[in-house]
């Protein structure tokens, strides 16, 4: 029996070593089916990130118009507050001048009423001078507290006819 005992032997670590590459061989068969599907999900990922920088430039371009659009809107808010507060002041100062004005108008009626007054007091008072003289004089008094307003006579405006206008007539009106 010993001298097959090497070859079974040789046989045996043959049959070790085919089967520890086939192993080998089924484990590059996986590593290599892991590597291609890595490789196509890093295909993947390259093109979402390309997809991805696109939007994010697109992104950052919206974000710059944006953001001068913002800058003229504030240019513009400012300027319109500028104004308003323009607009304001001269609203300030015309009311102040309009309440000058009506100041001014509301002195001059009252002077003119203290002038008014006034005036009818020295009227009342020439008035009883006047009566004191007549009574002095013996003579009736004329004037009465009684006062009777005659209607105005208007005579020619009775006697004015509208006329009608004709063509070529001129119209003084």
């Amino acid at each position: 029996m010993a001298p097959f005992a090497p070859r079974t032997r040789d046989a045996a670590a043959i049959r070790m070593k085919q089967i520890a590459l086939d192993n080998l061989s089924r484990t590059i068969r996986r590593l290599r089916a892991q590597l291609a599907t890595t490789r196509r999900e890093l295909d993947t990922i390259k093109e979402e990130h390309k997809a991805n920088q696109i939007a994010l430039e697109a992104s950052h371009m919206t974000i710059a118009g944006l953001t001068e659009i913002d800058i003229s809107m504030s240019k513009k808010i400012e300027r319109m507050k500028a104004k308003k507060q323009k607009a304001r002041e001269s609203h300030v100062v015309c009311h102040q001048k309009f309440q000058a004005r009506i100041q001014e108008a509301e002195d001059s009626m009252q002077a003119q009423h203290l002038i008014i007054e006034a005036l009818v007091e020295e009227k009342d008072s020439l008035l009883r001078t006047i009566q004191g003289l007549q009574e002095a004089n013996g003579a009736p008094a004329p004037f009465d507290d009684e006062w009777e307003e005659e209607p105005e006579e208007h005579p020619e405006e009775d006697e004015i006819e509208d006329i009608p206008i004709g063509e070529g007539e001129i119209d003084d009106k």
